[in-house]
């Protein structure tokens, strides 16, 4: 017979840090490779100001969540809306050279449209872990703050399944609901249930087939 595995301690993969950090810190470093048609600008700027306002969180729970400010929270939204804008620039940038008659380049778009996917994938994957149900403290029990009504629908909060029992998420669950709505321009297992979800992955969702639909095609007929 096999053993159901017990559920992870409530002190593990949902109170870690450290992999959303992982996915700025890889997005940040792929603004430095935004090609220079799309962003007449020091390419190093934006990213800048995102290390500005991620390295404060870092220092303050570096690995896992420890230490809960209201100030910190206010610095992970900022950067939040750092990351968002960057990459509204980068796709008006993108629009912009595309519809100017000058968009000959093939790679140049491809790379344009995929870091742009790519950025706003990670963005609304931290977006949804900021958001639902008041943020990543507020869902820790370990920690004081009152929970939010659910903002997401995982099927592990509907499923009567054995070892299941009292399950959080994770920010890999949130990157995998981002991914999805970024693919498929609309939600798949996972049902948004606010009016601050809805609106979220409507715009992920925009963005996202904004770039695939028109850029993309685009880039395949100069190729």
């Amino acid at each position: 017979m096999t053993k159901v595995p017990k559920p992870a301690p409530p002190s593990s993969r949902h109170t870690r840090r450290w992999p959303a950090s992982l996915a700025v810190v890889a997005v940040l470093a792929l603004q430095l490779a935004v090609p220079a048609d799309i962003l007449n600008a020091p390419r190093w700027i934006l990213p800048a100001c995102g290390a500005a306002l991620l390295v404060p969180l870092v220092w303050a729970n570096p690995f896992h969540l420890r230490r809960d400010e209201p100030w910190l929270r206010w610095v992970a939204l900022a950067l939040l809306a750092v990351m968002i804008l960057v990459n509204a620039i980068y796709l008006t940038g993108l629009i912009v050279y595309l519809t100017t008659g000058n968009a000959n380049n093939g790679a140049v778009l491809v790379r344009a449209a995929l870091l742009i996917w790519v950025t706003n994938v990670v963005a609304f994957a931290v977006g949804y872990w900021e958001i639902d149900r008041g943020g990543p403290f507020a869902r820790a029990p370990e920690h004081e703050r009152e929970m939010e009504r659910p903002d997401l629908l995982f099927p592990q909060m509907t499923a009567d399944i054995p070892g299941w029992e009292g399950w959080l998420p994770g920010f890999t669950d949130y990157l995998f609901v981002a991914f999805t709505a970024a693919t498929a321009f609309s939600p798949t297992d996972t049902m948004p249930l606010t009016a601050r979800v809805k609106t979220q992955m409507g715009i992920q969702s925009s963005i996202s087939f904004l770039t695939i639909a028109v850029v993309a095609a685009r880039a395949v007929n100069v190729l």
